[in-house]
């Protein structure tokens, strides 16, 4: 992050701000209702302001001993490019540095091209000995 205009607040984003920066980032969408709930399940997460709005987030979410799991990376796209990811990512892996247990589990599902931000703070690819999997629920109206 190489602008003085931005600053990284350790602090959960609103149910708003989550909506919007996963709306504008291009992430899946979610209802408010899961929204609020995912967000109170929040173990660490921080927002990046740029003249008091939210415009990039990151979460740690889990169980608070074993299994973690890093969520919601967004950056609105008028502010990519300038290291926000990487701020993000810095403030999250310094939290699970000095606060997990040191056999905490942490992972990450990646997009691609962003896996090279996560390779960059240690995440490897877990095949094959592994495999990541999903399972979206789709309500029916």
């Amino acid at each position: 992050m190489n602008q003085p205009s931005y600053s990284v607040v350790a602090r959960t984003p609103s149910v708003e701000e989550y909506l919007h920066l996963r709306a504008v980032a291009g992430l899946s969408p979610f209802s408010e209702a899961a929204a609020g709930k995912g967000l109170q399940g929040t173990i660490f997460s921080v927002v990046v302001l740029h003249e008091g709005s939210a415009v990039g987030m990151g979460r740690l979410v889990g169980d608070g001993g074993c299994f973690f799991q890093v969520v919601d990376i967004a950056v609105h796209p008028d502010h990519q490019g300038r290291g926000l990811g990487k701020a993000i990512m810095s403030a999250i892996m310094g939290y699970v540095n000095e606060n997990l247990n040191p056999s905490a589990y942490v992972s990450l599902i990646a997009d691609v091209p962003a896996n090279t931000l996560y390779e960059k703070f240690g995440f490897k690819e877990t095949a094959p000995r592994s495999l990541g999997m999903a399972y979206r629920v789709n309500a029916v109206a």
